[in-house]
């Protein structure tokens, strides 16, 4: 079974050479990529502090950092992805979400082809706003809790989260409304996701199982293979970056230049601009760069006889069908440091039904209500290090690793139960292996 990822242990030539971070610290998600250029390095700090600005509301005496809202849901894109990794969902109905958004979208099919949004509070609940102007509301998080059993005697508590609605300023939400909360995923290596080619995405669909998702890319005004989200539902990182911008801040820019404001919401349409656009290009090319040059931490322990029994346990349970291990990647067209070779993502990048219990009901482009993107697993063992909290999946239901892996239906159930009913000096071997990416 360690025959095939044996290049992967030995560290063969690759194409994140020069992507790779030995830091294990708090900071282990920030860490530049040692191939960054001299030239663009003045750059990837100018994005790096873009990302962690606290944007403020037009008009300032500062008009680059300017245009907040008018309704957003942070000040910051580092507010929803502490550190560059995950985020976190509320404890329970009294705390706020911090890391968390809601999308909304009501049946039907938007101009682009994805989500229609709601006609009154668009296509995500803004939860602030800046003076003179109304928030939408607030979401609340509450938790049904359940046990599962796991072979050896084990018992794990889940919590199912059930999303309700308070405070909403624009009359109710509807009986057809679809809902879909989501936490701030991790950041560090999307520039090396975005070299990985369209065509071996769609190959790999064909013999593998899993769907390439179509969706709509801004700049070109077509349609193109999804990547990113957690739907992969956005083409390109500069695309899903304009789009938190939008959706999160409420910053527009040349992709997304109308505020985020519906017809309803007068006094939002109504309040004073940062700029047109108010992320310059020159800005929206920083974040970008930042993004795409951060590096992926390396692997540890990979020599430890559990890691290694815990890897072989991931391919033989059936995780690395999806989580595949390996993916070549292309000559990135606008990043020099971006080669031919592979990568080790642990994600295919494509779309898979995992069940109605992680379903949203909510579709997205392609993306049934029950489809997810693959998510990479590369750097997981050090999001417990990095975060003070921590959530798995995309609504941060999961508090561990463990949590995760038994929310998994569908497609995936197969690999799930083989996990529940293995032995527990499996299951902790195969922990360990997620410990050591």
């Amino acid at each position: 079974m360690l025959l095939p990822l044996l290049p992967c242990l030995l560290g063969a030539a690759s194409g994140d050479d020069g992507f790779r971070t030995a830091v294990t610290s708090r900071e282990a998600f920030a860490q530049p990529a040692s191939s960054l250029s001299e030239t663009d390095r003045p750059v990837f700090f100018h994005g790096r502090n873009l990302f962690r600005q606290v944007w403020i509301v037009a008009p300032a005496d500062d008009d680059t950092v300017d245009g907040l809202g008018p309704v957003y849901n942070r000040l910051s894109c580092i507010a929803c992805h502490g550190k560059n990794g995950r985020g976190f969902a509320p404890a329970g109905p009294q705390e706020e979400l911090r890391a968390m958004l809601v999308r909304l979208s009501v049946p039907g099919v938007g101009a682009d082809g994805g989500p229609l949004p709601h006609p009154v509070y668009g296509d995500q609940l803004n939860e602030l706003a800046i003076p003179g102007v109304t928030a939408e509301g607030r979401a609340v998080v509450h938790y049904d809790d359940h046990i599962v059993e796991l072979a050896g005697g084990e018992r794990v508590v889940m919590r199912r989260p059930v999303l309700s609605f308070r405070g909403l300023q624009f009359g109710p939400l509807g009986g057809d409304i679809e809902t879909s909360a989501r936490i701030g995923p991790a950041v560090y290596g999307l520039g090396l996701l975005e070299a990985v080619p369209d065509d071996v995405l769609e190959a790999r669909a064909r013999s593998h199982g899993g769907r390439v998702n179509r969706v709509w890319d801004v700049a070109r005004g077509a349609s193109a293979v999804g990547r990113f989200g957690v739907k992969a539902n956005q083409p390109t990182l500069r695309q899903q970056i304009a789009a938190a911008f939008h959706g999160d801040l409420g910053i527009t820019s040349t992709l997304f230049p109308a505020e985020n404001c519906t017809a309803a919401q007068v006094a939002c349409r109504q309040a004073e601009s940062g700029g047109a656009p108010e992320l310059t290009d020159d800005q929206l090319d920083a974040v970008e760069l930042y993004l795409q040059l951060l590096a992926v931490p390396d692997r540890r322990d990979i020599a430890q006889p559990d890691v290694r029994r815990g890897e072989a346990l991931f391919a033989s349970f059936g995780c690395a069908n999806c989580h595949v291990p390996e993916l070549p990647i292309a000559d990135h067209p606008r990043r020099p440091e971006i080669r031919t070779g592979s990568i080790r993502p642990y994600t295919d990048l494509l779309l898979h039904d995992l069940g109605d219990d992680l379903a949203d009901g909510r579709p997205d482009f392609l993306a049934s209500g029950r489809e997810w993107r693959t998510a990479p697993l590369w750097g997981i063992g050090l999001a417990e290090q990095v975060g003070d909290r921590v959530g798995y999946l995309h609504d941060g239901r999961a508090r561990t690793v463990q949590e995760a892996i038994l929310w998994h239906g569908g497609e995936a159930e197969p690999a799930r139960e083989r996990y529940r009913r293995a032995d527990p000096h499996e299951r902790r071997a195969l922990l360990r292996f997620l410990e050591s990416l």
